[in-house]
Formats: structure tokens, sequence, C-alpha cells
């Protein structure tokens, strides 16, 4: 083979090679999971544990120290801050910088079991104590349901059915309901009547907190069968409570009245309620969406929509969906921005060298540009790094980077060869000369950013 023919060779690997990079790298950039922020890990806790009917001193004594006495304990502790008010105890313990999301499971784990093994040293009537770990969701897509003329029970049905569908979509990790007002049943105590029957408060409570509760009745043996036995009375509407009958206790315990003789019954919804949520002055409900950790939640926007579009016969007529945040569109904006800036770079560049530099340069360091960003989605795309503001703010930092080297590169082989050097010398003399100093400004650069990269807190992560 003579050195034309290699020659020849060479240059149809370099142009296969290119061209399969540019390929991959593209099909990378579509695989990558697309986010507005970055995911990171919270690494706090909450302990809450319930002491009914004790004071903010007495919680803090003997619920809120025996449990910090025992978290504090672990090794991994970075701090921990509590609040002790009357009837519970919050106690918030932070981990330190340097567990990350692959260990904090096993730090939450141990929390879990020093937590466990300080119920026996509370008091009685204290706890369980709950630890709550996952509360770091981002809800990205929010959803607003109203109904004109329908009650917040009907609308609250149509929401538990979009919740359950909804749920099965690819990519969803979880559905809270926001902003629903349950339905209670409000015993509104007459005071003069009460006296004038001899009925207590107390005596009201305890009637009502024996009334349906779920009691083990036996069943009956019919041959190999066996058929459970359900005891009735159970109360299935507000108007039966008027029925329940209230003894007193003391020297009257033979009395029995009914609650409807000392009391007012009525169905409502809960008030005060603990959140209202308004679209364009009318109420609705809200429906918020969080997405699998390392999900796309552009894709998952999507498929959202495409869901909500198949359930539409099974929305009751008058029942409205409105969209409050949609976070795939705000996702979807900036990726385009990363793409027209980096079709603006290039094209800057190669219509501005073009007129210093000429056709052939500007080209060659356009094709550098794009080449070395397909690249990098390749390698992101091994990582598993998702698109969203610090990684493409990263990229658009590059791009600088990638075009000054590029021109150094480039009018330095240039020049050579206008003095008369073949192509492959004037490259390897000029990428002799500069690759150090070159290599030299680039670590510096990356060594500014290092410093937050490198960062064992959140910021790092």
């Amino acid at each position: 083979m003579n050195i034309a023919e290699l020659s020849i060779k060479k240059s149809v690997i370099t142009w296969v090679m290119t061209i399969l990079l540019v390929v991959v790298g593209a099909s990378s950039f579509f695989n990558l999971s697309w986010l507005e922020d970055p995911e990171f890990t919270i690494k706090e806790a909450v302990i809450m544990t319930p002491y009914p009917g004790a004071s903010a001193a007495e919680v803090e004594e003997e619920v809120t120290n025996v449990l910090e006495k025992a978290v504090q304990e672990m090794g991994q502790l970075d701090y921990v801050w509590s609040r002790s008010s009357r009837g519970l105890s919050i106690i918030h313990p932070i981990i330190k910088d340097k567990y990350d999301k692959s260990t904090l499971p096993q730090v939450w784990d141990e929390v879990r079991r020093k937590v466990n093994d300080a119920q026996r040293k509370l008091p009685p009537g204290a706890g369980p104590s709950i630890v709550n770990d996952d509360f770091g969701d981002v809800y990205g897509i929010y959803v607003g349901i109203s109904g004109e003329g329908y009650t917040y029970k009907e609308i609250y049905d149509y929401v538990k059915f979009l919740q359950k569908e909804l749920l099965l979509v690819r990519g969803v990790k979880r559905i809270t309901i926001y902003a629903n007002r349950p339905e209670v049943i409000y015993v509104e105590m007459q005071r003069d009547k009460m006296t004038q029957l001899g009925i207590s408060p107390d005596d009201i409570y305890r009637a009502l907190s024996a009334k349906n509760l779920p009691a083990a009745s036996g069943h009956l043996t019919l041959g190999k069968e066996y058929i459970s036995v359900s005891p009735t009375g159970e109360f299935k509407s507000e108007q039966e409570f008027r029925e329940l009958l209230i003894s007193t206790r003391g020297k009257n315990s033979d009395r029995m009245v009914y609650l409807g003789d000392v009391a007012e019954i009525k169905r409502g919804y809960q008030e005060p309620p603990k959140a209202l949520m308004r679209y364009d002055g009318k109420p609705v409900i809200g429906l918020a969406f969080s997405t699998v950790e390392g999900g796309n939640v552009v894709n998952v926007g999507k498929a959202l929509t495409k869901r909500f579009r198949e359930l539409e016969s099974s929305r009751p007529v008058g029942m409205e969906g409105h969209i409050v945040s949609l976070q795939s569109e705000a996702v979807t904006n900036a990726i385009r921005g990363f793409l027209v800036n980096l079709a603006e770079a290039v094209i800057i560049v190669v219509v501005v060298l073009l007129l210093f530099m000429g056709l052939r340069s500007s080209l060659i360091i356009g094709a550098v540009l794009v080449i070395t960003i397909m690249g990098t989605f390749i390698l992101m795309d091994m990582k598993d790094i998702t698109l969203q503001r610090i990684s493409l703010g990263a990229l658009i930092i590059a791009l600088g980077m990638l075009v000054d080297n590029a021109i150094v590169v480039t009018d330095g082989m240039r020049m050579k060869i206008a003095q008369g050097k073949d192509a492959l010398s004037a490259a390897r003399e000029v990428v002799g000369q500069t690759a150090i100093p070159l290599l030299g400004a680039t670590i510096v650069a990356v060594t500014a950013f290092a410093a937050i990269g490198t960062s064992p807190d959140s910021t790092g992560e």
C-alpha cells in the first residue's frame, strides 16, 4: 500500500468516525434526562412524637431530650435542633455533608433504629415517633380541578380517580392532592340542655369514641365454609347520630338521653381549611406531580397530557382541569435556548472567521464546536448526567474555551501553510507549540470551578 492509498484510507476512517460521533452524540442528546434544576439530596429528617395533654416543658423534658440524646450517639450526625410545643415534639437531625444519596438511606435506617430503641424510655401516652426523611420531592406539574355546581366531595371523588389512573404513567413518582376540604360531622353541644339533663362533655366524648369501631364478632361454621358475623348498628349518615344514647356517670347513671336532645348534628367541611386553592377565582382541588429520580420531566409532561386526553370521556360534565404550572414547558424552553445559543455560536464563529481567516478555517472551527459538544453528550449519557441549569451553563462556558483553542491552533496552521509547509507538518508543529499553554489555560479554567464541584455539601452535589 503506497502513501497515497494510506492517506485516503486514513481520511475515510476519519470521516466515518466523525459522522458516527455526531450521530451517536445526537442520539445521546435525546436520550438524556431533562430537568429544570439539578437533583440534590436533602440531608435532614424530621422526628415527630405526639404527647397528648403534656405541656411544652413536659414534652421537652420527657420526650425531646430523650430522643435527642439517642440521635446524638450517631457519628454521622452534624447537629440537631428541636422544637417542643404543647403535645408535640419535633426534632430535626442534620447529617454531615460528606454523606450523599447512595449512603443516606443507611443513615436514615440507623436513625430509625435509634428512635425505636428509645421508645421504651418515653412516658406512658407518648409516641409512637414518626421519622420522615422523604420530603424532598420537587412537584414540577400542578393541575387544578374545578367543578361548577359540584360539591367539594364530588370534585374530590373525581380527583381521587385521576390520582389512581395517572400514577400508572411512566416516570411519575408521586401525586399529592392539595387543598382538599374533607367532610366532617359537627356535634355542636347545647350547654343549657346538657345542664338540665345532667350530661357532661366527657359523656358525649365517651359515647362517640365507642361508636363505629370495627370488632371481630366470630363466624358460623357451615360444613367446610365459614361465614363471618358482622354486627349491626353502624352509623351510615349524620342523622343516625341523633339517636345515639348518652349515659351519665354518678348517682344518675341510669339516665339515658339521645345525643340529638343535647347537641345539634350537621354535616359540613373542615373549618378552618388547612389550605385553599383558587384558579380564576374559582375554588379548585390541586394535583401535584413529582418525577422519579433521574426522570425526564419533558417526557413525563407529554405522557400526562396524553393520558389526560384518554381519560376525557370519564370526566363529569362541568368539571374542568386547569394547568397551574407545567415544568416541562420551562425545561423545553431552556433546552431550546441552549440549542439556539449553540447554533448562534457556531454561526457567529463561522461568519466572523470567514471574514478574517477564510472559509476553510471557519468551517473547521465550527465543525470542532459541534463535534466536541456531541462527544460531550455521549459521556453525559454514559454518566447519567441530566440536562438542567447547571450542566447547560457548564456547556455554554465550555463553548468559549473551545472557540479560543480552535482559533489558536487553526490560525497557527494557516500561517505555517502560508510559509510553505505541508498541512501535516504545520499541524504537528503548531500543536506541539501550543498544547501545553492551551492545556494550562484549560486547567486554570477548570480549577476555578473545581472548588464548587468538589465541595462536599449540596452545592457540590
